[in-house]
């Protein structure tokens, strides 16, 4: 007989590292509602209110805003597979692991790839990269926005300004500060953006929302294609090389998502419900108010964690609002720390990457989990397991610092309604 196991269910957990992180039971509800045909009215107009949705998302007026079927790494993926034709330069600035990871797709796309390395907590000044632009002129620079592997926030302010200065396509990884820091598209010039669900957005991974301009959707045009058994009889290929990708071809999807609605994939119905509530559900916070919220919670945090004597890593001018990493205190195994937490509390944290790795703590702050009470809970667990592994740490001193942050905010907040 084979072995049918038992029914699922997942151990409750308090997931506070970078991410995923819990999902807003909203959510989970909408993802619960009825299937429908791709092509169903009914349907295309949910694809069609997602579009606006993620244009108020991301601070823009781009058309082309919409959802790539898999987790953020697709979004990365179609952009960078649609934009890189072989033998492009292309320039990554890199501060962490997912600098790494921007380079190897370009890699893979067979660009000539040009990295530009800092040490891991810090960032690059605009001047650097302005610098580096101007000496090896590449045709894209790629860059994270938030990488939770260091918890460092690239600023962008300048940047799309230089990259139009020099006529390079600049495309941002905001896959973990989308929601909880602020992305202005059209303000800060970026050409082209890809995030996920699963950080600040309080959704499940399985969706990239992406947002791509005309000077971008100009680069895809010129490389058109359209399969075979639903082309056109009058239809004219671009001029450019073909996207190396059939899944993440944006042409197609354009035509996919576009007034066309030309065959492309199915559209996975269930995370297309996710993402139209998660980004609904921040729009209705007030995107302002949810970077507030992130905003405070990462003072909290910081200053409960000062107060328990741990030390902060990076540069904390830089520090990403949702994520915060922490020394772990010499003499004690963090993997027992982690441990601890998950199983004697139901709360996750996590370790890092490479150079990182068993040198840092990184709690997460993030979307639905971005509250108060977990704040405590978090501190108060984690007071106890190294109070248990033989750190000293005054009681209650990690707890009473975050709940001075909080009603400081809240007395503010009661007097300015005055």
């Amino acid at each position: 007989m084979p072995e049918l196991f038992g029914d699922l269910n997942p151990p409750p957990r308090l997931l506070m590292g970078p991410g995923p992180v819990g999902v807003d039971p909203r959510v989970l509800r909408a993802m619960s509602m009825p299937m429908l045909g791709q092509f169903d009215p009914a349907f295309t107009a949910y694809m069609n209110e997602t579009m606006e949705l993620l244009r108020q998302l991301y601070r823009t007026k781009n058309k082309w805003s919409f959802l790539v079927d898999g987790t953020a790494r697709a979004g990365i993926e179609a952009i960078l597979v649609s934009l890189i034709t072989p033998g492009d330069k292309v320039l990554v600035p890199n501060f962490g692991r997912f600098g790494f990871l921007l380079a190897e797709i370009a890699q893979r796309c067979r660009a000539d790839v040009v990295t530009l390395d800092r040490e891991w907590g810090t960032v690059f000044t605009p001047d650097e990269i302005e610098t580096a632009i101007k000496k090896h002129k590449p045709r894209v620079l790629a860059l994270v926005h938030g990488d939770t592997s260091t918890t460092m926030a690239q600023p962008l302010k300048d940047i799309g300004d230089i990259c139009r200065r020099h006529d390079v396509l600049l495309y941002v990884d905001a896959t973990a500060t989308l929601g909880g820091m602020d992305v202005a598209v059209d303000e800060w010039k970026l050409d082209a953006v890809s995030a996920g669900l699963q950080k600040c957005l309080s959704g499940p991974p399985g969706s990239s929302p992406i947002t791509i301009n005309e000077r971008v959707v100009d680069v895809v045009k010129a490389r058109k294609h359209i399969e075979a058994g639903i082309r056109p009889d009058d239809f004219v290929e671009g001029n450019a090389p073909i996207i190396q990708s059939n899944y993440f071809d944006l042409g197609m999807l354009m035509d996919y998502w576009g007034e066309s609605r030309l065959n492309h994939h199915t559209e996975a119905t269930s995370m297309l419900y996710a993402a139209r509530e998660a980004v609904r559900l921040v729009l209705a916070e007030g995107l302002d108010n949810c970077f507030a919220r992130h905003r405070l919670a990462s003072e909290a945090i910081t200053s409960g964690l000062t107060a328990m004597g741990l030390q902060l890593f990076g540069d904390q001018k830089n520090k990403m609002a949702n994520v915060t990493g922490v020394v772990i205190p010499a003499n004690i195994d963090g993997e027992t720390v982690r441990n601890m937490m998950l199983h004697d509390f139901g709360i996750e944290i996590g370790t890092s990457f490479g150079p990182l790795r068993g040198k840092i703590w990184r709690i997460g702050t993030m979307g639905f989990v971005c509250r108060k009470e977990n704040v405590l809970t978090c501190l108060s667990a984690l007071e106890t397991c190294l109070r248990q592994c033989g750190v000293r740490t005054q009681a209650g001193v990690g707890p009473d610092a975050v709940l001075a942050v909080y009603r400081a905010a809240e007395t503010s907040a009661r007097k300015a309604a005055e």
